[in-house]
């Protein structure tokens, strides 16, 4: 895979004009771009076509889609209409929802002769540290083997893949194959913001333990020159050294 196919840029964007306007200036430097729900939500369906229209080949739709296994089977066939290249559900859903999810992709991708979009699993937000895992939610687990175990549960119900932290793909990736897809949020820079994310690490250090997607946003979308960040985040990626 070419390093560029390996990014994800993320569109958390609340307008369709910024978000054409990103995939117009970067579509050379990453290989797909994340629909979020802020953007989904403000403009509509209509967003993949503008999307596709400006240059983006391969189109995230970031929905967590969670909910009884008849509504998310629908919502998998409306993603597949979409033409999206990859959606992804929660795994607290449950297998029975995660596995109706897949059939419901597959039957409407051969409806329609197109290859089946990518269904990766959520396991735990970026968001969520140990603490909160244990105190909020009661989840007694240490978090890297609730997330390896989520993402088993995934794998037995016929998703791809799983969207986990940095800190949780070598156990993702033990648990369940290098075939396995691991999307990693959490990916920023050494000299880029946290922000609101508390499990995160820089995409050299994340392509070294496994990952084979990663979703970068601000790090890129905030930044000054939005070429000269992307272009240094590859070069970490690929080992090089980018000047400043």
């Amino acid at each position: 895979m070419d390093v560029r196919d390996r990014i994800i840029l993320a569109l958390d964007v609340p307008s369709m004009g910024e978000a054409v306007s990103l995939v117009k200036e970067l579509k050379d430097l990453v290989g797909a771009f994340k629909v979020g729900l802020e953007l989904f939500t403000s403009v509509g369906p209509r967003i993949f076509e503008s999307l596709r229209d400006a240059g983006a080949e391969r189109i995230f739709c970031d929905a967590k889609f969670h909910d009884i296994p008849n509504t998310v089977a629908g919502a998998a066939r409306a993603a597949v209409r979409l033409g999206v290249w990859m959606f992804n559900v929660h795994v607290s859903g449950g297998s029975h929802m995660m596995r109706a999810a897949v059939d419901a992709a597959g039957e409407e991708a051969d409806r329609l002769g197109v290859e089946r979009p990518l269904v990766v699993g959520v396991t735990v937000l970026t968001s969520i540290n140990e603490k909160m895992l244990h105190d909020e939610l009661r989840v007694p687990m240490v978090l890297e083997n609730h997330v390896a175990g989520l993402a088993l549960l995934a794998q037995g119900a016929g998703l791809d893949g799983v969207v986990a932290s940095p800190h949780e793909i070598q156990p993702v990736k033990a648990t369940c194959g290098p075939g396995f897809l691991l999307v990693t949020p959490g990916v920023r820079p050494a000299w880029a913001d946290a922000n609101d994310q508390k499990r995160f690490t820089t995409p050299g250090e994340a392509i070294k333990m496994g990952a084979d997607y990663l979703v970068i946003g601000r790090a890129i979308t905030a930044a000054e020159d939005r070429q000269a960040a992307a272009e240094r985040i590859l070069a970490e990626m690929t080992g090089e050294t980018c000047q400043e």
